[in-house]
């Protein structure tokens, strides 16, 4: 199974972008994003200095535009993706080109969610210095006593032993105290402490954009980064793409969820190397490739024909529901053809550590059981297929 996953803020360095504009087509594209965006992406991509690109509102729409653009490059044809791609997923930011790349959005509603995102964090981030620290290494228990000490909010958990720090330049420059021996701490090149009550400003915005945005339900199955959850609703991806802008980003589980799902091949997009560098150590047996230059484009070819396996997409004319975790499926009282109304719990997917309730995220008819009682089921797959309601005809 292939995965594709797109990289958040603080993967951009000056000049990424300068040997993909070679490619045909590449810098028309760009530009035609940048204008959307209102950022000129082309010359930010080839010429800006560290300092102009770590900018909250140039990078977030310079690296979902580069991502987005390079991901055509993948592919024969934009709609091979749907095809072979078994999941992807996105860091932060990278989300919004995860949605994209998977048909929730349009290139477009993308680039204007970004700018906006972009924008409103980098308001947010104003009003108190702030900042994010990695801290790599060290006991797990002890690592989160020391964040908490400090006041901090632990806002990535990357797994493979690395945790994202954030909160007041002050109680950064305290953290390095609280840590135990070996324990390294690296300062991320991002403007302010992002995935915390820092960014709740930035959420009410993005919110009510949201509330006017057309979506569509995702043809490649999407893991999100709040809690490694499969998640195929359009609106449920939506919501969650704006609650994460303040809640803390959980790449472990993500990770998690792939291994589970039976990911054999690991594709991460420019500007790549991040998420790359992270499925090496924390998704062992998986192959992994940093798409960092056009020169890359060979092993990225031959990684989609060896890994992607052709399956149907999830076909939007149906309402599909599907298992968000891994575990064992028991379904309410649900027979063929009775009706569910949206927002009901029709299922739980259980392990012996937690019980997940699946929820319909749309109104219909029931059709057919694609996943029997008491079946164990994987991230992702099945459950139940509906006829929708007329009325969403």
């Amino acid at each position: 199974m292939l995965a594709i996953v797109c990289p958040g803020q603080g993967a951009q360095t000056p000049g990424f972008l300068a040997p993909w504009l070679e490619l045909p087509g590449f810098r028309d594209r760009l530009g035609w994003l940048g204008a959307v965006a209102d950022v000129d992406l082309v010359e930010h991509g080839i010429s800006s200095d560290a300092d102009t690109i770590r900018d909250t509102a140039v990078a977030q729409p310079l690296i979902v535009g580069a991502g987005l653009v390079a991901a055509l490059a993948l592919f024969e044809h934009p709609s091979d993706g749907f095809r072979v791609t078994g999941v992807g997923a996105g860091h932060s930011v990278g989300e919004i080109t995860a949605l994209a790349a998977a048909g929730v959005l349009t290139a477009e509603q993308a680039m204007v969610f970004v700018r906006e995102r972009g924008r409103a964090m980098a308001a947010a981030s104003a009003v108190t210095p702030t900042g994010m620290s990695a801290v790599v290494g060290g006991d797990p228990e002890q690592v989160d006593a020391a964040i908490e000490a400090a006041g901090l909010t632990a806002a990535n958990r990357n797994g493979a032993g690395q945790v994202v720090a954030a909160g007041t330049l002050d109680q950064l420059a305290a953290l390095p105290q609280h840590l135990p021996a070996k324990v390294r701490v690296v300062p991320l090149s991002v403007a302010g402490a992002f995935h915390t009550q820092h960014m709740a400003p930035a959420v009410e915005h993005l919110a009510r954009y949201a509330r006017a945005i057309s979506t569509h339900d995702a043809r490649v199955p999407v893991v999100s980064n709040k809690d490694g959850h499969v998640v195929h609703d359009s609106r449920d991806l939506l919501r969650r793409l704006v609650q994460q802008v303040s809640s803390p980003v959980r790449w472990d589980l993500t990770m998690r969820t792939m291994t589970e799902m039976g990911v054999t091949g690991l594709i991460e997009i420019p500007p790549a190397g991040t998420l790359a560098g992270l499925a090496k150590r924390g998704m062992p047996g998986v192959e992994t490739l940093a798409l960092k230059t056009p020169d890359d484009l060979e092993a990225a070819h031959r990684m989609v024909r060896e890994h992607g396996e052709p399956r149907s997409s999830f076909d939007p004319a149906w309402r599909l529901i599907v298992a968000p975790a891994k575990g064992i499926v028991e379904y309410a009282e649900l027979q063929t053809g009775a009706n569910v109304r949206a927002g009901a719990v029709v299922a739980t997917v259980s392990t012996p550590r937690s019980s997940t309730p699946v929820t319909a995220p749309h109104g219909g008819t029931v059709i057919e059981r694609l996943a029997e009682e008491g079946d164990p089921v994987s991230p992702g797959q099945v459950l139940l297929r509906l006829h929708p309601e007329t009325s969403e005809l």
